[in-house]
């Protein structure tokens, strides 16, 4: 609890002099517009029943299905390039829908890790924002005091505004990256529900 009062402070205090950095309250440290997903579901995206024990006996299926979900996991590979394999893959297995729940599945996987470790690098950049955020409050609070001094400390003004200078830049650099971060899971989530799409599409009833 202590802790949470203190991120919750902290955040008040970054709102005094900054944009509003939390945007899911129930999380005092997410910084995105978006709402804070950690896990997603795997049944959600993919009706069909999947055997996460399925190991294929045929070698060339299991090369097949790996060369699959290595082209689909690629975010660099536009999903509309990616059409004629999945057409070729389901042509070559009659659709079957335990190969290509597979596939969805092996996917779903890598693209569910790859997001988790960005959700995770995004709560370290904003409690890193946090930390800067109540050392440019503290170099203020600071400077306010040495300023009503009878002898104001003018050597130790001047290093503080110095300080201040540079750690406002720096959170105002750090900021403007958090609007792609925060995306970046959105999209992957996204792409997983086409790739969904896209291969329950050339499923065919065995």
């Amino acid at each position: 609890m202590p802790f949470i009062k203190l991120l919750v402070g902290t955040l008040t205090l970054i709102g005094l002099s900054f944009p509003t950095m939390a945007a899911d309250f129930s999380d005092p440290t997410w910084p995105c517009v978006q709402r804070k997903v950690e896990k997603l579901s795997l049944g959600l995206m993919w009706p069909l029943p999947v055997d996460l024990d399925f190991a294929p006996e045929d070698d060339v299926v299991e090369q097949n299905i790996g060369a699959l979900v290595e082209t689909l996991a690629l975010r660099r590979i536009e999903l509309d390039d990616t059409k004629p394999s999945i057409d070729a893959f389901a042509e070559s297995h009659a659709g079957d829908p335990i190969l290509l729940g597979q596939v969805f599945a092996a996917v779903f996987e890598r693209l569910s890790q790859r997001r988790s470790q960005i959700i995770k690098g995004i709560g370290d950049f904003s409690l890193g924002q946090i930390v800067l955020a109540e050392k440019i409050d503290d170099a203020r609070l600071e400077m306010n005091k040495l300023m009503e001094a009878k002898e104001p400390d003018f050597d130790r003004v001047d290093a503080l505004e110095e300080q201040l200078d540079w750690d406002q830049t720096v959170y105002s650099d750090r900021q403007r990256s958090i609007t792609y971060l925060c995306e970046t899971p959105v999209l992957l989530e996204q792409r997983l529900y086409s790739v969904a799409q896209m291969l329950q599409a050339v499923v065919r009833e065995q």
